[in-house]
């Protein structure tokens, strides 16, 4: 996986989000300072993301740092509306990061900054202080950023090396090199968003209907058809993700798991009834008349059998 530690364990208490390889310690600058990464193209849409657990995941690293002078790096590219956090998480996060952290914090380099950082800097400025504002520096490009660096001691993403030569480039009036996907990250070991029903199938023993599936369902036969506007509602959490079980109850919200089940569904690499058996669908649904002697089980008994039994 593109930017992971390969030394890091499932037991990591923050495997969920450390995997992503969103913050990285590497390297010193020029006056022995460690240095932290922050790459925000290492975020994952904010749905597959819990925000409060990546401000955990930042104190919880911090905090083996901040006793002595440190240094950070924020690699802006790739910041987009599926993965930014909400302007409240950000404010949230400034107040929760006190004196303790910014004390002994010498820089902060932002690079390749936007309009929107610039705007960001301007809504924020009342809560900022002049002397941690001293702090932040614009870094428009990576041989800037060397200046203060050593830059070959950084864990610099592919995707901001090649975004920094995308930029040159047009600089300079030359095309811009070929853009290259990254590999996909492997799914959490508990993980039920966005994986193969096959996935799911040898995740769980051999079940034959996923457990996000079930569990939804049932709820919802029970306690929601008749709410009106059950699927219109958005959901930010991947709350099976974690491996533990779930009370709906709990949330004392009808649209949480209706939503769930919509996303679970949209999420799916492969549309439920997939390419592959498309003609075996319409063979069934040729055969069989909805409504008559049990035909909609026998239909759904099928496609299920197609869509996830070898």
């Amino acid at each position: 996986m593109a930017g992971q530690d390969p030394a890091l364990s499932t037991s990591h208490p923050f495997y969920d989000v450390a995997r992503h390889g969103i913050l990285q310690v590497a390297g010193d600058d020029h006056f022995g300072r460690r240095v932290v990464t922050f790459s925000c193209c290492r975020m994952p849409p904010s749905h597959e993301l819990n925000h409060g657990r990546l401000l955990e995941y930042l104190k919880y690293t911090l905090d083996q740092y901040v006793k002595n002078d440190y240094t950070i790096v924020y690699f802006h590219y790739g910041l987009n509306s599926r993965n930014k956090p909400s302007l409240g998480w950000l404010q949230s996060a400034y107040k929760e990061f006190d004196r303790k952290y910014k004390k002994n914090l010498q820089a902060l380099y932002v690079v390749h900054p936007t309009n929107f950082i610039r705007v960001l800097w301007n809504i924020f400025r009342p809560l900022i202080s002049h002397k941690f504002g001293k702090k932040v520096t614009y870094v428009n490009c990576l041989s800037e950023l060397r200046e203060h660096l050593k830059c070959d001691q950084l864990l610099i993403p592919p995707e901001v090396l090649r975004y920094d030569e995308k930029l040159r480039s047009l600089h300079q009036g030359q095309p811009p090199p070929a853009a290259k996907t990254p590999p996909p990250r492997p799914p959490l070991p508990t993980q039920q968003f966005g994986v193969s029903l096959q996935y799911l199938r040898d995740k769980n023993h051999g079940e034959l209907i996923p457990p996000v599936l079930r569990s939804t369902v049932t709820y919802l036969r029970e306690k929601g058809l008749r709410t009106e506007g059950l699927f219109r509602r958005n959901y930010s959490g991947k709350i099976y993700n974690l491996g533990k079980p779930v009370n709906f109850d709990d949330y004392g919200d009808i649209h949480v798991p209706a939503v769930i089940l919509k996303t679970f569904l949209r999420e799916l690499p492969q549309p439920l009834l997939t390419f592959e058996a498309y003609e075996q669908i319409l063979g069934i649904t040729g055969t069989c008349l909805p409504g008559v002697g049990g035909a909609q089980e026998q239909i759904l008994i099928k496609l299920m059998q197609i869509t996830i039994l070898p």
